[in-house]
Order: structure tokens, then sequence, then C-alpha cells
């Protein structure tokens, strides 16, 4: 792997500044909490359409898309298209409004989405559901930055500081786990809400420019679209068919629909209040509902510039150790390539999984394991000349810092406006609940790390990550929807829904087992009585699972006992648009038909 050119050092620093001196620049403004947490409730629609854009590409899920292309081929753009632009396109029509119109007792609008089911239900039901998610932000914030701890590694970022204390791996992984968190902590801290969304500006920004490049080169070397088909492993460029097809996803029409699209798209872009603040900070109704459809223009196209560079990483030799022979003046020399065991024993450019101590990891059945989250970084590193590596590396460290920042920022308003003041201390002022917002944002990213640090003894992070979104979102979107349109639902019912749909996730993680995969972490740890295809199948039928459960037992439960009063559902659910206006003079409307179609053209690119 090459070593950071001074070029790449400077890209990197600028990228390091200009994100700190958003920090420094608005934290003279933060003195009241509406502009800490919700960046003043003034952004444009366009801005936060670009944030939400950037969460959705955050460290973890770059990683996951570069790898479920390594892994899947492109039947990967189908599966991010099916799970995130009919979510994004509901979201902004449907939820939105209601979010971001919500009041709280006192005529102040609601702060969060556990703000909105306290007063759409009750305070216990506010109360797990605000649990819910702190525990949720912090495990992804740890998830996020042990898997950008492992490409700073890779790419030797931290070479010197590892030699000079003589660190063993696991040090080194700590110092390229704290300095990113600290980063991002203190631009939190300083800036709010409106410093993180003005990172994911320039992380969106950084990215483009990055991954662009990558994928028109290796196009241009694959010799195009056919090259590419004939140069990667079988199916992969395929995506309706062959091994890199939907079948090879081990999913069904069902599991697309509900799993995929409905219960981890679904959760994700319209319950996960990681993005849903950045729609909720909008000035005004009109704004919250065009942000959702902005971003998912532009999620129509992305994917492609995340999947192809994982498809890339399979259709080049994989490296082997060689040793070249010539004569010169007489003299013979020997001069040896040594290639690590880990990509000598890997396939392509996607090296085989290692343990904290460098030793290779093995599957049930004795095979090695392919670390499919290094295609991406590894696919940069290869395509991106000394000098412009660092344009490769800013990416993919703002990629971390934008998904740990909006962790972070979410988790302290939801402890800041659901813990301390709706629970600990309701008359707070508002200078005290600015304090109790950045102690949250400290105490998570320190707790974070502690995650992060705790992952080095374990893998499969997309399993994890999968895990912890069925547990949450998927059962959160269940109440939301039942919450906005059926007027029946109470608190008994939404508690209720809430926690068996979190039991329920766990319960079928616990049976369930993938093809090949030992008990554990991975599934199976109560008693294996499934076994899905991979971890994706077992990660997409868990949300599946989780929602079923949610909607079912919140509606039995919700019919079985006490509805709650008309009059305090005024405003907390959705109300039919009575305007007479034709659809085709409507805005939203027609920017909505043409964003589905645009997605629906990428997708038939590859039938």
């Amino acid at each position: 792997m090459p070593i950071l050119a001074s070029a790449d050092w400077l890209i990197l620093l600028i990228y390091c500044f200009f994100s700190l001196s958003a920090g420094f620049s608005l934290f003279p403004l933060q003195t009241e909490s509406v502009e800490y947490l919700q960046a003043g409730r003034k952004a444009p629609a366009w801005l936060s359409g670009l944030a939400l854009t950037s969460v959705g590409m955050g460290g973890l899920e770059v990683l996951a898309m570069g790898a479920a292309g390594a892994r899947y081929g492109v039947a990967s753009v189908a599966l991010f298209t099916a799970g995130s632009i009919p979510a994004l396109l509901f979201s902004g029509w449907f939820l939105m409004p209601i979010l971001h119109g919500a009041e709280r007792e006192g005529g102040a609008p609601v702060r969060s989405i556990p703000e909105y089911l306290g007063r759409r239900f009750d305070q216990k039901t506010r109360a797990l559901q605000a649990g819910l998610f702190a525990a949720m932000a912090v495990a992804v914030a740890g998830l996020s930055l042990y898997a950008m701890a492992r490409v700073l590694i890779r790419l030797h970022v931290f070479d010197n500081v590892v030699q000079g204390l003589n660190l063993p791996p696991a040090g080194a992984m700590a110092i390229a786990m704290a300095v990113p968190a600290a980063l991002v902590a203190l631009y939190v801290l300083l800036g709010g809400l409106a410093a993180a969304m003005y990172s994911q500006l320039l992380q969106f920004s950084v990215l483009v420019a990055a991954l662009l490049p990558v994928t028109l080169l290796g196009l241009k070397r694959a010799g195009g679209w056919s090259g590419l088909k004939a140069a990667a492993p079988a199916g992969l460029v395929h995506a309706w068919s062959g091994a890199g097809g939907v079948h090879a996803l081990g999913l069904g029409t069902a599991g697309w629909v509900l799993g995929a699209g409905l219960a981890l798209g679904g959760g994700a872009w319209c319950a996960d209040f990681r993005l849903v603040q950045l729609a909720m900070a909008t000035k005004d109704r009109t704004a919250a509902r065009r942000a959702p459809l902005a971003a998912a223009g532009l999620r129509a196209l992305l994917p492609l510039l995340m999947v192809l560079p994982g498809v890339f990483a399979l259709s080049v030799p994989t490296p082997r150790t060689t040793i070249t022979i010539h004569n010169e003046n007489g003299a013979i020399y020997h001069e040896i390539t040594v290639v690590p065991a880990a990509a000598e024993s890997g396939q392509g450019l996607v090296p085989a999984e290692t343990d904290a101590e460098g030793r290779l990891r093995k599957d049930a059945a004795g095979k090695t394991r392919l670390d499919y989250l290094q295609a991406m970084p590894n696919v940069l590193a290869a395509s991106l000349p000394l000098g412009m590596l660092g344009l490769g590396l800013a990416a993919l460290l703002a990629c971390l810092m934008s998904g740990v920042a909006a962790s972070l920022t979410a988790l302290s308003t939801v402890f800041a406006c659901d813990v301390y003041q709706g629970f600990l201390r309701r008359e707070a002022s508002d200078g005290q609940i600015v304090k109790a917002g950045r102690w949250a944002a400290a105490g998570g990213a320190a707790a974070a790390l502690a995650v992060g640090c705790a992952a080095m003894r374990g893998s499969h992070l997309l399993g994890a990550a999968l895990l912890i979104f069925a547990v949450v979102n998927a059962p959160t979107l269940a109440t939301l929807l039942l919450g906005a349109f059926w007027k029946r639902t109470n608190g008994q019912g939404a508690f209720a829904g809430l926690a068996a749909g979190a039991i329920a996730a766990l319960a079928y993680h616990g049976t369930a087992l993938p093809q090949g995969e030992q008990r554990g972490m991975q599934g199976g740890w109560i008693a294996v009585l499934h076994h899905p295809a991979n971890e994706l199948a077992q990660g997409v039928w868990t949300a599946a699972l989780a929602f079923l459960t949610c909607l079912l037992v919140t509606a039995i439960v919700s019919a079985a006992t006490k509805a709650q009063p008309e009059a305090d559902l005024a405003g907390l659910m959705h109300r039919p648009n009575a305007t007479q206006t034709a659809w085709w003079k409507q805005p939203e409307t027609v920017a909505a038909a043409a964003i589905a179609l645009l997605a629906i053209a990428v997708n038939l690119i590859f039938l």
C-alpha cells in the first residue's frame, strides 16, 4: 500500500481545517437551544437535502456499498435504490409535514421523534424510544469509528506515530479511532447541528470529487462496460440474474418489498432521527417536504459511484509475492516484492479478514473470509496516484466524520430535550438545555470510542449495523405510521408495540445463523433454527419481523384499550390536502414522479 505524499497530507489538513473552522465560526451564535440543537430551524431545503444525502453516505454506508458491490455485484444498486427512494418520497409527502408542524405543550415545535411520540401518545413511549435511539446512536458511531480506523491503518496514516510509540496493533487501532473522534466531538461541541450540516455539505463535495474519477477510470481501464463484464467474476455486472444477482442476495420478492424497501429503508429514511433531524431543521413545512425529495433525486444516481468500485476490486488480478532476477554489469540481482498474506489470500483487491493480531479469520467450513469492507479503500488507493490519494482518504474521512457527527448531534438533542428536560429537570432554562446537549455530545463521543474498541474483538460490521437498525428503526417506523394515520392508536399500544418489535428482532437474530457462519455475534446465540443465505438476508428479515410484530401488537393493544380523545390529536396526524390544484401543477408531485422514473431507468440499464 502506498505511503501518503506531502500533497496528500496537505489535502487532509485542508479538509480538517475547514471542518473545524465551521465549529469555531458558529460557536458565538450557539447561545440558544434552537440554534445549537436545530441549527436555528431556518435551513433551506437544498442544504437539508444535501445533508440528508451525505449522512446516508456515512462511513459505514460507503464501506458497506463498496462491500456489497464486491460481494453481490450491481444487484446492490437496486437494493440501495429500493431501500431509499420510495422511503424518501413517502417521508417528504407525508411524514415531514407532520413532524415539522407538530407542536408540544406551549405551542413550540417538537424537536425530536421521541418528543413527537410523547406528544402523540404518552411519556413512557417517549422514554422507551429515546432510550433505544440513544443506544443506537452510540453503537453506530462506535462501529463507524472502528470501520474507518481499519481503513486508516491499511493506508498507513498513523505509521510514524505507531512506530514512534512502539504500539501493538490494538494500540494503533485505538489511536486511529481517537483522533477522528476528537475532531468530530470538537466541532459538534462548538457549532452543534449547524456545524454538522456544514461538514456534511463539505463531505458530499469531497466524496463525489474522489469517486467520480475512480469510477470513470475504472470503466476506461476495463475497456468499458463490456470489458468489465468480461473481467469481473460471473454475474457481478448483471443485476437480475446469475451468481451476483437478486437470488445471491438471499431475498425473494417479499424480502425486497417488506424487508429492504419498507422495514430497513423506511426505518432509516423516515424514522431514524439522525437523518430526520436535518429535515426538521428547515425553515417551514414546504422546505421540510422538499428536503427529502432533493435527497431522493441524488440517491437515484449516487449508488453507482459507491457500488461499481466494489466490482472493480474483484476485476483485477490478486497480488502475489514476486521475485525478479536481472543481470546488471555481470552481477545478478534478486528483487523480491513481498505481498502481505492477507492480500495474497484474498481475491483481487479484496484481502482476507484478519484479527487484531494479524491472523487470518476462517469461517465454519475452514475457508478464509474475505474482508469486503476493504474493497472501497483499496480501489481508491490503487486508482488515485500519490498526490491525489489524499483526496480519496479525505473522502473516506469525511464520511466518517459526517456519520459520527450526525449520531452525536441527534444524541445531544434527544438527551437534552427528551431525557434532561423531559424527565430530569422539566423547568430547565434554555442555557441549561444547551449545556446538557454539549455534555451528551461529549459523553457520546467517549462511549462511541469504547464501542469501537470493543468491536476490535469481532467482525461482520455490516451484520451488526443491520441488527441495530432492525431493533430500533423498524419498530419506530411502524409506530410512526400508525400514529400518523390511525387515530385509534394509543399510548398503551405504542409502548407495547415498540418493546415487542425490539424483542422480536433480538429473538430472530438469536435463532438465525447465516450459512457458513459460527454461532455468536453473527447469530444463533440462543439456538440455530434457521439458516439465512447470508448476513444481508438475515438483517433484512430481522427488520421485517420487527416491523410486523410492532405493527400487529400496537394495533391489537390499541383496539383492546381506551382510545385517546380526538381533541388531543389536533396537529399530530396526517390531514389530506384539500387543495384542488391539478397534480401536474404541483412542483413536489412533478419532482417525485421524475425521481421515480429516473430511479427505474437506472435499474433498467442492468436488465
